[in-house]
């Protein structure tokens, strides 16, 4: 009877893993994600730009990070909230949003798509 419960809570973002998708397509490894691990947010963020900086010899012009700022981190953090629960009504539930702001969010960020192989 407990798993009948259990898989009765399981739903389409068990399958969502961004770790798996980036591994799939060569981007990411065990390796990689134990030296990221030991990194925070603002140490990773900020050597992305660096190695970007560097990759186009300091010339990051009419990016306007500041003002995309709010979007890039909103669509990693759905990302991540997708990636770690196993119900969208769950993702939901951790992000705080309403019903009709997840399905508004998720359909802006094409989330579903990013997951799609």
């Amino acid at each position: 009877m407990a798993s009948l419960k259990r898989h009765e809570n399981l739903g389409r973002n068990q399958f969502h893993s961004v770790s798996r998708k980036l591994r799939n397509i060569g981007k990411s490894s065990d390796e990689f994600e134990a030296m990221l691990s030991v990194l925070t947010l603002e140490e990773i963020l900020a050597l992305r730009l660096e190695l970007a900086a560097r990759l186009s010899r300091g010339k990051l012009y009419n990016i306007f990070l500041w003002k995309k700022l709010p979007d890039l981190i909103k669509d990693s953090i759905l990302k991540a909230a997708l990636s770690i629960t196993t119900t969208k009504k769950d993702a939901r539930r951790l992000l705080g949003l309403s019903d009709k702001a997840f399905k508004q969010i998720i359909k802006r960020y094409e989330a579903h798509a990013f997951f799609e192989e």
